[in-house]
């Protein structure tokens, strides 16, 4: 078995992509507390937003290294997480610090309902990655 830098990008993808999943599960938890009104908003936003650029840019530093070692199919199914993530950041709501979440607006019944549908669908998203990125790996490895 030959240790590559296609091997080096998907190991550092599996470990990346595990902190990820850990991400949108909290994400989940944070929102359904959200939901049932465990915690109140401002708690909630300030625990959320500093994750926020942290997930971004763990995102994008898995598929430079995907870039970089020229596994061209890994990062074209991730370019479209990148983009909304790109497009979501751009579009945030005014704030004094980074982050996506509006204490003041967060409670509104449709962003909470958008903001946990989002949660499940980068979870799904992340899950169905970490097999893809193992199955990369090994075959990476074989070869």
């Amino acid at each position: 078995m030959a240790f590559n830098m296609s091997a080096f990008s998907y190991i550092i993808a599996l470990i990346i992509d595990a902190f990820l999943i850990f991400f949108s599960i909290f994400h989940i938890i944070a929102f359904d507390e959200l939901r049932t009104e465990w915690k109140n908003p401002i708690d909630q936003c300030n625990s959320l937003n500093p994750l926020v650029l942290p997930e971004y840019g763990l995102h994008i530093l898995s598929n430079l290294l995907f870039l970089i070692s020229g596994e061209w199919l890994s990062l074209f199914l991730n370019i479209p997480l990148i983009a909304y993530h790109i497009n979501r950041y751009l579009n945030r709501p005014v704030m004094t610090g980074p982050g996506l979440y509006d204490p003041t607006s967060i409670m509104n019944a449709n962003d909470l309902t958008r903001c946990q549908r989002e949660g499940w669908i980068k979870m799904a998203f992340y899950l169905i990655s970490f097999f893809y990125y193992l199955y990369g790996m090994i075959s990476s490895l074989i070869h």
